[in-house]
């Protein structure tokens, strides 16, 4: 029997999008250069990042999929401290409260990995979690307060998942709660609604879930972890909406959630009754929106919504307050999710297309530096404690950038091309 066709969008691995292995000679040359630097710097230190483990300083970490490595960037500089090799990668780590909750050694930084989620200490990047959800798309988000660690694992498990992210809790990194969702079903052969992203009201009350098979968009009460409203969201283009990102403002008035219906559309809801989102627009092409949005950010002011749209190699800025797209940046390559620093003043778009990462001011709506970082870079996202990595890794990163590895790297799910050889 055939298989069922898959999105190409949704399954990239199916287009023949797995994990290219091997020595590339772009990067050999590239690697080589490196591996000269390091050679030269010997013993001296040259992988450390800081003066001591742990130093309170700004820092965007960009996680580079095409070679298992991740870009400290000085958001202070907009330069490149230090790439290294880590031996797996994630595509959407946690990074909503993520900067101003990690300022200490001790913190924890929250990927989504694998077949689970990874919690890594804030100032070395070692492993301390370790969570299989029983997916291999999965996301995560920390409520304001630090002490949650809300997940949504899609097909084939659809399941919701809340950790305990207190490192000082006695229950640190276990599971407090659980929605199997299976039981709500999904369009087409799907066996579950496949809850797509999580975003946590600022007010730590609600999560919001949008549900990419179900053509919904679920609240959760975090404390309880039940569902308390599940609002149907029609289509606009095509016969289902395809829910499947969201962000919510700082200010815990609006709600912006991507579509994968037609080329891609963005709703703007009122989020303002927290436990009860109501839709205010759907934009669509016709309104200015670049092609197949994924993610978006929102700016300090809560006025101004960043979409990464990807299709168009743009971001499209949403004004919140007329509900309108007032432009679009080009970013001449695809980007697909972005980070703010701890200031929240400047938003690091890693353009996976390029190798490297655009900073778009927000006071002026502009590009105003592009960094080179590693291959494929992906997800990202910010802390106050700069990583301290040993210089022994040095070796191993060049080889990384060479393309030659000593053993399999962990993959993450993304759209694009990217680490995404492994099964849902």
């Amino acid at each position: 029997m055939t298989a069922p066709r898959r999105d190409p969008v949704l399954y990239p691995n199916a287009q023949g999008g797995r994990r290219r292995l091997g020595v590339s000679r772009r990067r050999l040359l590239a690697g080589s250069v490196a591996a000269g630097m390091t050679a030269t710097a010997g013993c001296s230190g040259s992988g450390a990042t800081g003066d001591d483990d742990g130093r309170t300083r700004p820092t965007v970490l960009v996680f580079n999929t095409g070679d298992s490595t991740v870009s400290v960037i000085d958001p202070t500089t907009d330069e490149v401290l230090t790439t290294q090799h880590l031996g797996l990668t994630s595509s959407f780590p946690s990074n909503q409260y993520t900067p101003t909750l990690t300022d200490s050694a001790d913190d924890t930084l929250w990927l989504n990995v694998g077949r689970g989620v990874r919690g890594l200490r804030a100032g070395s990047l070692a492993e301390r979690v370790a969570f299989e959800t029983g997916s291999g798309a999965n996301w995560l988000e920390q409520t304001p307060d630090g002490r949650h660690l809300v997940v949504s694992a899609r097909e084939p498990a659809h399941r919701q998942f809340r950790l305990d992210a207190d490192p000082a809790s006695s229950t640190f990194g276990e599971v407090t709660g659980e929605l199997d969702r299976r039981s709500e079903g999904g369009t087409g052969d799907n066996a579950g609604p496949g809850p797509c992203d999580v975003t946590i009201h600022p007010d730590g009350s609600h999560a919001y879930v949008p549900d990419i098979f179900g053509d919904t968009l679920t609240v959760i009460d975090v404390e309880t972890f039940e569902i308390v409203t599940q609002v149907d969201v029609e289509p606009v283009v095509g016969e289902q909406s395809r829910p499947w990102m969201a962000t919510v403002a700082p200010d815990g008035e609006t709600l912006l959630v991507e579509h994968n219906e037609g080329s891609g559309t963005e709703s703007v809801w009122d989020v303002s009754d927290p436990a009860a989102p109501e839709e205010r627009v759907r934009l669509t092409a016709d309104d200015g929106l670049g092609e197949r949005p994924l993610t978006s950010e929102i700016g300090p002011d809560s006025e101004t919504g960043y979409v990464f749209t990807p299709g168009s190699n743009d971001v499209t800025v949403v004004d919140l307050v007329a509900d309108e797209v007032s432009g679009r940046i080009d970013l001449g390559g695809s980007a697909f999710v972005g980070t703010w620093e701890p200031t929240h003043e400047k938003l690091y778009v890693p353009i996976q297309t390029n190798d490297e990462v655009a900073v778009v001011d927000h006071a002026s709506g502009e590009v105003t530096a592009t960094i080179p970082v590693g291959a494929r870079p992906y997800g990202a996202t910010a802390a106050n404690v700069r990583p301290r990595f040993e210089t022994a890794n040095d070796i191993v990163t060049a080889l990384a950038t060479m393309g030659v590895s000593f053993h399999e790297s962990e993959t993450t799910y993304c759209i694009g091309n990217c680490a995404c050889g492994h099964e849902l």
